[in-house]
C-alpha cells in the first residue's frame, strides 16, 4: 500500500481561541508523534493549496461562502458555539483544499491518503455550526465527482457527533453512502442522526445512522461495527471511501460521552483500510474530532496505525458497557431500517 499525507503550516491557524475546545495545535502534534515514531517516513508528505471558491460553491451557496468571508474580514460569530477569527475563510479554505488534494492524490497511485485537518460535518449548503465553516468532505466528493465521474461514494463517520451537514447535502443522493455512528442526539449536538433516518425517496437507504446511548464502550461498538459496515461495504462496492475518524468518542473527551479506548481507534482504522484494500483501494481519512489534547493524539497515532498494519499502537483498560443490551437493541432496529435495503 503506498500511502500520503497532506499538511500545511498554515493548518495550525485553524483555532477559535484559548477558552475554545478547538485549540489549533492538533495538526502540528499529529505530525510530530508521527516524527516521534519514525511514522511519517512512511507516507509521502505534500503541501496542499486553498481550495478555490469555485470549489466551495459546488457545495455551497454563494450566499453563504460571502458571509464567511466578511466574518472572516471583522471577525465575529458564524453561530453561538463557533466564532469566526480574523482570517478564518483562508484557513478553512485551505483545510478543505487539503481533502480535495489528499483525495485527487487517491488517483495519482496512492491507496491512502490523510489530511489532520479535515471532516468538517457540522457544514451545510448554507448553514454551520460545530466549530465547522466549509464542508470539505461534499466538497472533495463534487471535486472527484466533476473530474473522474465517480458513481459511489462511500462516507464512513466515526465522529461523536452526528455529520448533520454532510446529512442535509447527501439526504436524496445514492451516489453517497453516508454511514454515521454518533452518540445519541437526545443527548448530544447537533441532536440529529436518528436510526429511523435512512435517506429519502430513491436514496432511501443511503443514508445509515447508529446512534449509541452514553455509556458505550469499545467492546459494543466494535461488535456493531462489524455487524454493519462490512456488509454494506461490500455489497456498496465504493470507489472510493472518506473515513471522518473523529476521536472524540474517547472516554477522556470533555465533550461526549461515550467510553471509547486508544485501541478501539486502531481496530477500526485497521478494519476500514482493510475494506478499502478490498474494494476500492481508495481511503481518505479525515482526523476528525478530539478535545482532550493528550487522548487525541495519541488516538489519532493509533489511527495511523491501524492504516499502516504496525502492530505497536497504544493500549489502554478497557472500561466495560453501561448499557450494552441499549447497543444491542439499536443494531437492530437499526438492521430492520434497512432491511429493504441491504443483506445484513
Amino acid at each position: 500500500m503506498k500511502q500520503a499525507i497532506v499538511y500545511h503550516e498554515d493548518y495550525n491557524k485553524y483555532d477559535l481561541g484559548i477558552d475554545h475546545p478547538l485549540i489549533g495545535d492538533k495538526p502540528k502534534n499529529t505530525i510530530a508523534i508521527l516524527k516521534e515514531k519514525n511514522m511519517l517516513s512512511e507516507f509521502s508528505l505534500f503541501t496542499p493549496k486553498k481550495a478555490t471558491e469555485a470549489d466551495l460553491l459546488r457545495v455551497h451557496d454563494a450566499s453563504y461562502v460571502e458571509h464567511v468571508k466578511q466574518l472572516s474580514q471583522t471577525g465575529g460569530w458564524l453561530s453561538e458555539d463557533t466564532p469566526a477569527p480574523k482570517g478564518i475563510f483562508e484557513v478553512a479554505s485551505l483545510a478543505a483544499g487539503g481533502s480535495m488534494f489528499a483525495g485527487e492524490k487517491l488517483f495519482e497511485g496512492y491507496n491512502c491518503t490523510v489530511n489532520p485537518l479535515g471532516g468538517f460535518h457540522h457544514a451545510s449548503k448554507g448553514h454551520s455550526s460545530g466549530f465547522c465553516f466549509f464542508n470539505d468532505i461534499a466538497i472533495t466528493i463534487e471535486y472527484l465527482r466533476d473530474k473522474h465521474h465517480l458513481k459511489r461514494f462511500m462516507i464512513i463517520d466515526l465522529d461523536v457527533h452526528h455529520g448533520n451537514g454532510t446529512q442535509d447535502i447527501y439526504i436524496d443522493d445514492r451516489t453517497v453512502l453516508n454511514l454515521s455512528f454518533h452518540q445519541d442526539g437526545r443527548t448530544l449536538y447537533p441532536g440529529t442522526g436518528r436510526v429511523e433516518t435512512i435517506g429519502r425517496d430513491d436514496a432511501a437507504g443511503y443514508t445509515v445512522n447508529l446512534p449509541f446511548p452514553p455509556g458505550t464502550g469499545g467492546m459494543s461498538y466494535l461488535k456493531a461495527f462489524k455487524e454493519i459496515v462490512p456488509p454494506i461495504t461490500r455489497q456498496f462496492q465504493p470507489e472510493i471511501i472518506l473515513y471522518q475518524s473523529g476521536v472524540d468518542s474517547h472516554h477522556a473527551d470533555p465533550l461526549a460521552d461515550l467510553n471509547l479506548t486508544y485501541q478501539t481507534y486502531y481496530h477500526l482504522a485497521r478494519q476500514i483500510t482493510e475494506l478499502s484494500q478490498e474494494t476500492c483501494k481508495k481511503l481518505l481519512v479525515l482526523l476528525g474530532g478530539g478535545y482532550n489534547s493528550t487522548a487525541c493524539i495519541k488516538s489519532y497515532y493509533n489511527i495511523i496505525c491501524g492504516v499502516l498494519g504496525k502492530q505497536d499502537y497504544l493500549e489502554e483498560a478497557d472500561i466495560p458497557d453501561t448499557d450494552p443490551e441499549g447497543v444491542k437493541n439499536i443494531v437492530s432496529q437499526l438492521k430492520r431500517f434497512l432491511g429493504d435495503y441491504w443483506n445484513l
